[in-house]
């Protein structure tokens, strides 16, 4: 009774201190004819960095020039929802051109998540100096929940050489993640090279992969760091039961044991749990589910005060940018939920503040499209 008091209360004071704008936002498109894009990243000069799921990485120029795609990249095993995915520029990039990202990499037993870094060639036409840093184990025949978004790990508001990445549980091998002797349904911390940082949470327990930093996942295709350090993911729930939380070290995010979601076309999953001893509860969930894809924190004022320190986040099933009022900046509980773009129709796979302070967003359909959000 008391959190349905307190869940009122900030639900009644999210009414009175959230304005509304007297004119409607609208929205450019900046590039189309993209083949589902999955991900999006800042290059100089105003350029843009695109994966599109089949397996391209693009150079998008300032004015929209969709450039052609890229050489250099490994096999992807492009099929169902896997294919290249996230991709993130290094802090260093303006000095070293590296990038690293994500993808549904094959080899013997199936396919799995994996993860590489390279360097962009100076005149943005391959990459160079490609490594696989990281492969998640073990390998399965799977077309599903690869999860696969970075960031970039932060100490003191400064980027600390770690990269934190998700991986979804395969959906077949959901299991697998209350288990440590694999990588299905965890979040990983490694050091840019592919090393093990020596305090992660299981480096020293029997039969647990190192690499692990957090367990119980579905498939989170969400993750940003926030501006104090603290780590946001959210992930798909099955029917209903999508979930942000708020990462730490070693817990147990609780799927498939605890969901607040049920099977597909209805049914309990397993006994029916939506909470247990020793497996931390969601920030917010989603009943129904709206497919949660990407996730950013917006810390511009280019769309006024009200913006700063919400919490945006794209909705596949539903078409629409979330914008997300939370009860303090970048951190405290949801108040309050705007729905965004949904006049375009269109599913929102990516979400992203610039370097000039606005969102930019893709939409992942045959034929999608990098979209500005414009302040009003």
């Amino acid at each position: 009774m008391a959190r349905w008091i307190t869940n009122l209360l900030l639900a009644t004071l999210a009414c009175l201190v959230l304005p509304t704008f007297a004119q409607p936002l609208t929205h450019q498109v900046v590039a189309k004819g993209l083949t589902h894009p999955w991900a999006l990243a800042f290059l100089p000069e105003g350029r843009f960095l695109v994966t599109e799921r089949p397996g391209r990485l693009r150079v998008i120029e300032a004015d929209g020039r969709v450039n052609p795609a890229l050489s250099g990249l490994p096999e992807v095993a492009a099929n169902g929802q896997g294919g290249l995915l996230d991709v993130l520029l290094d802090a260093d990039f303006a000095r070293n051109r590296t990038l690293f990202f994500c993808f549904s990499e094959p080899g013997v037993g199936g396919n799995s998540t994996a993860l590489a870094r390279a360097r962009l060639s100076a005149d943005m036409t391959r990459l160079e100096d490609v490594q696989v840093i990281f492969s998640a184990k073990p390998k399965m025949s799977s077309s599903a929940h690869f999860g696969c978004r970075l960031a970039e790990s932060q100490s003191a508001g400064q980027p600390d050489g770690l990269l934190f990445m998700t991986l979804g549980e395969r959906y077949v091998r959901k299991d697998d993640a209350q288990t440590l002797g694999n990588h299905h349904g965890k979040i990983i911390r490694i050091f840019k090279d592919g090393r093990v940082p020596p305090d992660n949470p299981f480096v020293r327990t029997s039969g647990a992969l190192p690499e692990i930093w957090s367990y119980g996942h579905r498939n989170p295709q969400g993750l940003v760091t926030a501006p104090d350090g603290t780590l946001w993911a959210h992930e798909h729930g099955p029917q209903g039961g999508d979930e942000i939380n708020l990462i730490t070290a070693g817990r147990n995010y609780g799927w498939p044991v605890v969901t607040y979601g049920e099977n597909y076309g209805g049914g309990t999953i397993g006994a029916g749990l939506t909470a247990q001893a020793g497996m931390t509860q969601p920030l917010h969930y989603w009943v129904p589910s709206i497919a949660p894809s990407g996730m950013a924190f917006v810390t511009s004022s280019r769309y006024g005060s009200p913006w700063v320190g919400n919490l945006l986040v794209g909705s596949l099933k539903f078409g629409y940018l979330n914008r997300i009022a939370l009860s303090k900046p970048f951190s405290g509980q949801v108040l309050r939920e705007h729905k965004l773009l949904a006049e375009l129709g269109q599913r929102i796979r990516d979400v992203r503040q610039g370097p000039d302070g606005l969102i930019y967003v893709l939409t992942d359909q045959a034929q999608g499209s990098l979209i500005k959000l414009l302040p009003p």
